[in-house]
């Protein structure tokens, strides 16, 4: 018998935090996250995005023990701003039984009808900022801190459950040595000089700080024609810096300013924390951060998390100087492997930005959607 509980307590939440911990503990590809920030993640009191969503976290439980879990999510701005009655799940693990998936759903189903929603959709997070996707393809690829990993009957139990594909992602890797400088140098230099911009990057997190709110405000442009986008509140935004600005290499943020001082383009790229996760095992002390520590410092890996250029601006070459930057950042750093985090697959703009560099498709990640 299958039995529904949601998770109210702290020591609940723990369990809930730690149940892919045992699901996933053979899994070579699999990348825990650390406990703390999972607690601090879901902590209504803390995470202002609880401010414009609602969330119940369940699991599942046969003969007493945890055999799934997930998250019910209503994020109040995106039913207000874009008109759109969802239901969103995430956090989604399972053993392989059909019935817990069904069981779980039910309980996600049943919150969406109560606050009149008429379909979900997940897994995808609180909101644009968080992990999304169900993994379909690269099962034998490493995973990352930003992304989720699913074992390969995920998708097989929403699919059969009548679950339909809403949106496909997809995620590449290539090699350093596939960029070359000619592809973009000049063209950095030309485009700098016929709309007089400048490019900035820095080697303090302080230095960083008094750009993050502008940062995501253009964030928040570039992106505002993609399906299903939410912008980022300044809550949000004041959240972000204190618990994740100080963990990215400074200078793997670079901005780009018109002549006026006003930011017209931006880009995160983050070490690979990957296998320093897998080392730490969830845990920061006593040994978690140090290896964390040495992957911020000598990662020959690094992800590409974020991009962002503003409207006016898009189509004008403006990445040619953001490559420029990173090209003399990653050569002096020896950096060998270049990683992009899950684009949705009808995102042609920021696909184009990559064609020269080969990149490969390593995996590829869905959202499933039901009517309600």
């Amino acid at each position: 018998m299958i039995q529904i509980k949601e998770v109210v307590t702290k020591k609940e939440m723990k369990e809930f935090i730690l149940f892919p911990f045992e699901l996933f503990k053979k899994n070579p590809y699999w990348v825990p996250p650390i406990i703390s920030d999972e607690l601090t993640n879901f902590d209504k009191n803390v995470n202002p995005v609880f401010k414009h969503a609602d969330a119940h976290f369940y699991v599942a439980l046969k003969d007493n023990k945890i055999v799934g879990r997930i998250v019910a999510i209503i994020n109040w701005q995106e039913v207000k701003e874009l008109g759109k009655n969802k239901v969103r799940f995430g956090w989604f693990d399972v053993i392989d039984d059909i019935e817990v998936t069904k069981a779980l759903l039910e309980k996600v189903y049943e919150f969406g009808r109560s606050h009149k929603m008429d379909h979900a959709e997940g897994p995808i997070g609180f909101s644009n900022l968080d992990k999304v996707g169900v993994l379909t393809e690269g099962f034998d690829q490493m995973g990352t801190m930003i992304s989720w990993y699913s074992n390969p009957y995920y998708k097989e139990h929403f699919e059969k459950l009548g679950l339909n594909i809403e949106k496909e992602f997809i995620e590449s890797v290539f090699p350093f040595s596939n960029v070359k400088p000619e592809m973009f140098v000049r063209a950095s230099k030309m485009v700098k000089e016929r709309y007089k911009l400048s490019f900035k990057t820095y080697t303090k997190t302080s230095e960083i700080m008094p750009h993050v709110d502008e940062m995501f405000e253009l964030f928040n442009t570039s992106y505002a024609k993609l399906q299903s986008f939410v912008a980022v509140s300044p809550e949000q935004i004041e959240y972000i810096k204190k618990k994740n600005i100080s963990f990215i290499n400074p200078e793997y943020i670079q901005f780009v300013f018109d002549e006026n001082k006003k930011m017209v383009a931006f880009s995160i790229v983050m070490p690979s924390f990957a296998e320093a996760l897998q080392k730490a095992k969830g845990k920061l002390f006593p040994f978690g951060f140090w290896h964390l520590l040495q992957a911020k410092k000598h990662s020959k890996d690094v992800v590409f998390y974020l991009i962002g250029v503003t409207p006016e601006y898009q189509s004008r070459g403006l990445t040619a100087i953001l490559f420029e930057g990173y090209y003399n950042v990653f050569t002096k750093k020896g950096i060998k492997t270049c990683i992009r985090t899950a684009e949705l697959e009808e995102n042609h703009a920021i696909h184009n930005l990559w064609k020269n560099f080969d990149p490969k498709i390593h995996k590829k990640r869905k959202t499933y959607s039901i009517a309600i």
